[in-house]
């Protein structure tokens, strides 16, 4: 097979392209550039460029660079930047994947005659009962990935590999150095790409949209605090919300930029029973709804999987979603919430 590797300059990408290699496979290795700017949190950076390279020359293999910063720009940043402008809480690594990694990308493997793309992500692909490819919990469930790529489709799924999906992170790092590739003890990439460690959010969104100083009330709207950059402010949020007095700690509760203000409360009054989803994608035809037996999601890559029940929501590509072992607190509205039927992903959709 003829397949094309995403290395980021990252270890699980660089073993991804060691195992296809022997396996037999003619491989080349591409890197693409998304970023233009400065980055020191990996996978943007000119030096991942680099190790991306160089584990290429050592696995002797053809290595590309795609620039496809237009599109990065289009599908990931302004859509990061808009979101915290409308008081929402973006995830641009779940829009990375949506738009670069498993569909620009693909295309262009495509045109150039490449018969898979292959990736370090942790995950499984599984093939349900229905013929489809889906999504699956990777190995190591300290590093599974399937939460950000709920948004791939089973077309998309079919000419995607994910080779390091059956292993550890340990077994990722110990293949490594068996094959003496210079990524084996590189450390894994951290949030947000395009966000500095040393300006942050506060920084980047700083200079391209202004930050504005914004009231913080409680539920009785009497103000109660002040705080100098309401778009910074996620529902859920405790601390910065420069609230004063009260019984005990404040939490975020609604965020309105338009009037520049933050709602807060107790922790209690973050409770719900229920999410609306709405850019609701399902693994596959359109799941059956209403639906309550094993199911379970989770609100963040590595968070805490819980039972749910999912019905039709009130408008054509949203579901609501119902804890079924009590609320909990509030999804931040932005946030992908991620349906699994055992380890295989059923859906996800935007917490409204």
């Amino acid at each position: 097979m003829n397949v094309l590797v995403a290395m980021s300059g990252g270890v699980d990408s660089s073993v991804a392209a060691a195992r296809l290699v022997e396996e037999g496979h003619d491989v080349t290795g591409v890197t693409m550039r998304l970023w233009g700017g400065h980055s020191d949190r990996g996978c943007c950076s000119v030096s991942d460029v680099d190790d991306a390279r160089r584990v290429a020359q050592q696995l002797d293999i053809d290595h590309l660079v795609f620039n496809f910063g237009d599109d990065f720009d289009a599908h990931v940043v302004r859509p990061y930047v808009d979101a915290w402008v409308s008081g929402r809480t973006p995830n641009p690594c779940i829009e990375c994947n949506r738009h670069l990694k498993f569909d620009r990308l693909l295309r262009r493997a495509e045109a150039l005659g490449f018969d898979a793309v292959a990736t370090g992500h942790h995950a499984r692909l599984v093939r349900g009962a229905d013929g489809l490819l889906r999504v699956a919990r990777g190995v190591d469930r300290a590093k599974d990935q399937s939460y950000v790529l709920y948004v791939v489709p089973p077309p998309a799924l079919e000419r995607t590999r994910f080779p390091v999906g059956e292993l550890t992170k340990a077994e990722v790092r110990a293949q490594a150095r068996r094959l003496g590739l210079r990524t084996a003890a590189k450390p894994d990439s951290q949030d947000v790409c395009f966000i500095t460690a040393e300006g942050g959010r506060r920084t980047f969104l700083g200079e391209r949209i202004g930050l504005h100083p914004g009231r913080v009330v409680d539920l009785e709207g009497r103000e109660v605090g002040r705080l100098d950059a309401v778009e910074l402010v996620t529902v859920g949020q405790r601390r910065g919300l420069g609230a004063a007095g009260g019984s005990g700690p404040r939490y975020a509760l609604d965020v309105d930029v338009a009037t520049a203000t933050v709602t807060v409360g107790a922790r209690s009054d973050l409770d719900a029973d229920t999410v609306l989803l709405d850019h609701v994608v399902w693994a596959g035809d359109a799941f059956p709804l209403p639906r309550t037996a094993a199911l379970t999601a989770q609100c963040s890559a590595h968070g805490e999987s819980r039972t749910v029940a999912l019905s039709q929501g009130p408008r054509p590509g949203t579901a609501t979603l119902t804890w079924r072992d009590g609320p909990r607190p509030r999804v931040a509205p932005g946030q992908s919430v991620v349906v699994y039927d055992g380890d295989e992903v059923v859906g996800g959709g935007l917490a409204g």
